[in-house]
């Protein structure tokens, strides 16, 4: 499936005031149909993190995790993956199980 990064900040305001959340101690997802035809997706970690490096690192394991579970989404969705604290004490494996679980409960994943 294609995927296109999110990255005007339009985008993003629109996701956190009409979209759908759904949260675990490790990752908050926002997530709401588009009508592009392709999934979007943005990343994001706050400051509050820690420093560059480990925020980076947040961005990684998210990324990786979603590009194992990218094949099993179905439909045009517009995703926004914000890390929290506990995200940077986990592997992407564990990211991936709880990114597969979120989007489960969102009934984006077939």
């Amino acid at each position: 499936m294609n995927t296109v990064t999110l990255n005007r900040n339009c985008d993003f305001k629109r996701l956190y005031y009409k979209g759908k959340s759904y949260t675990n101690p490790a990752l908050v997802i926002y997530l709401r149909r588009n009508g592009a035809g392709i999934c979007r997706i943005g990343i994001t970690v706050s400051k509050k993190i820690g420093s560059a490096v480990e925020r980076n690192r947040c961005k990684r394991i998210i990324r990786a995790a979603y590009r194992n579970v990218s094949p099993c989404i179905s439909g045009n969705w517009d995703i926004i993956l914000v890390a929290r604290n506990k995200t940077k004490y986990l592997k992407s494996t564990e990211i991936q199980t709880i990114l597969t679980e979120l989007l489960q409960k969102a009934g984006a994943v077939k």
